[in-house]
């Protein structure tokens, strides 16, 4: 049996006594409209018990498109929240202490310009930089295998991260700089073992572009996190948590010289299966995010977001959201499973699980650092590959029948009626349009310009530009503004 939670390689656990002194943190992403109304979800989620706020942001705004561009047309609020100014953000968070509340934002290519926001707004009320606690994404790599909106080549966007690790380290030191996502690896159809693989082999290429800027691991890799996916097949997903912990432990210490437990620790926040809901039979989305919830809490997690039971079908209402925190809720309080750190410790049929992926996740990092690094393999289309054949062998199994998804492929019932769905309002995200295209027209779009022209001679060179983002972002830039400016720089990714 493995060593005792809380002690390296910390298969079973990073803290002694897991969830008997402190819970993980119960999140539910949301954004969607507009920041007044999704402000308005934030305040409902706090005052039914949710200890961190988790932002979703619309297509344009990942990409860097302000909200009046014309590639933005028809996606505006669509899929999450739009923020385009500072007054947007100010809005999003308007009679919300962020000096109170753990915040985390799902975004890549404008993850520094968002901090930037985020920074700002703080500070607009008097709370200073350091007093922040929350997590930006800001993982460019799974973008280019598995999600997509990237914006600039990956040696740019491995710099912009960069500028925020260095920067945080002394500015934000509560922030987590980036979660390196498993999640979306996962959703495009990797395997348990591909997904822990494929993280860890993007978390590498993080840390070693770190380290040859000059940053220490032993201080940049407390700040680090993870996010992986709660997916089917439960004791899997219970193995793959504890596997994380030993083979981010195993890299830090024997790749990187790590020293510094802290900075040793797989620190991570879980999401259960969005691509495993059903759009027939909803009800029973309750029971698959249950028993994926379930799984994540015996795994470990620091943190958690149950999706929806209509998330299939459309953004979830305020009910269904409620429910999804409820199932977090009566887990932490009526399971009794948080007395017990790493119950299932012990388990003949865990340990070997766990012990499995971590040798299968070591086998295709090995296999990525011979094809020269992840981004090689990501040029090379290799990782891409990988996913793909995985996604199309799994898809082959539920066609034929072999893997059965109750109410799509056996067990399937007529629909007796059409479910409540959230659905966004055009004269919403219009108001967000025209109040967009009112700041620009209002502001010195001189001194803008002014502004814009020092962050491109900056990004130009090798200067951190976060302390310029935050001042062309405190000036009135847009995001928008701010990401073309990066383009006539750096490009785009094709």
């Amino acid at each position: 049996m493995s060593k005792k939670p809380g002690q390296f390689p910390f298969t079973r656990g990073i803290y002694s006594d897991m969830y008997k002194q402190r819970l993980w943190t119960m999140r539910q992403y949301a954004g969607f409209t507009t920041a007044e109304e999704s402000n308005k979800r934030y305040k409902y989620l706090l005052e039914n018990g949710v200890s961190g706020l988790s932002v979703a942001f619309d297509l344009p705004t990942q990409i860097g498109y302000d909200s009046d561009h014309s590639m933005a047309d028809g996606e505006v609020g669509k899929v999450g929240v739009p923020i385009s100014s500072l007054e947007n953000m100010e809005t999003l968070f308007d009679g919300i202490s962020l000096d109170q509340v753990s915040t985390s934002m799902t975004i890549n290519a404008t993850a520094p310009t968002m901090l930037a926001l985020y920074i700002a707004v703080a500070e607009k009320n008097g709370i200073s930089s350091h007093q922040l606690r929350g997590t930006i994404q800001n993982d460019i790599l799974k973008e280019y295998v598995a999600r997509g909106t990237y914006i600039y080549p990956p040696d740019f966007s491995m710099r912009l991260i960069t500028d925020v690790f260095e920067f945080c380290e002394t500015h934000v030191p509560k922030w987590n700089t980036i979660s390196i996502s498993g999640y979306h690896i996962r959703e495009a159809g990797s395997t348990a073992s591909q997904e822990l693989a494929f993280t860890f082999a993007n978390a590498i290429a993080y840390v070693d572009a770190a380290v040859s800027r000059g940053l220490d691991p032993n201080l940049f890799g407390k700040r680090l996190s993870f996010f992986f996916n709660a997916h089917n097949d439960f004791i899997t997903e219970v193995s793959k948590f504890r596997a994380a912990r030993k083979i981010w432990s195993t890299i830090m210490k024997d790749r990187f010289g790590v020293t510094n437990e802290k900075a040793l620790l797989c620190r991570f926040h879980v999401q259960t299966g969005g691509s495993t809901l059903t759009a027939s039979q909803i009800d029973t989305n309750v029971v698959r995010t249950t028993i994926q919830a379930m799984s994540a809490i015996l795994g470990g997690t620091q943190s958690l977001h149950t999706n929806s039971k209509d998330e299939a079908l459309a953004l979830p209402t305020d009910d269904s959201v409620r429910l999804a925190l409820r199932t977090q809720q009566i887990i932490a309080h009526e399971s009794g499973i948080p007395s017990y750190p790493d119950p299932f410790g012990g388990s003949y049929v865990v340990e070997a699980l766990t012990d499995d992926l971590v040798n299968e996740a070591f086998e295709l990092i090995d296999k990525i650092d011979d094809l020269g690094g992840t981004i090689s393999a990501i040029e090379q289309g290799w990782i891409q590959n990988e996913i793909s054949n995985s996604a199309y062998s799994y898809q082959k199994d539920v066609d034929s029948g072999e893997q059965i998804i109750v109410g799509v492929n056996k067990f399937k019932t007529e629909e007796s009626s059409n479910p409540e769905i959230l659905k966004i309002d055009p004269t919403e995200t219009q108001k967000q349009i025209d109040g967009l295209k009112s700041f620009k027209a209002s502001r010195n779009n001189g001194a803008i310009q002014s502004k814009l022209s020092t962050l491109k001679n900056s990004a130009a060179g090798a200067d951190n530009i976060m302390p310029l983002l935050i001042d062309c972002i405190k000036s009135g830039c847009t995001l928008g503004e701010v990401a073309d400016a990066l383009r006539l720089v750096a490009g785009e990714y094709k």
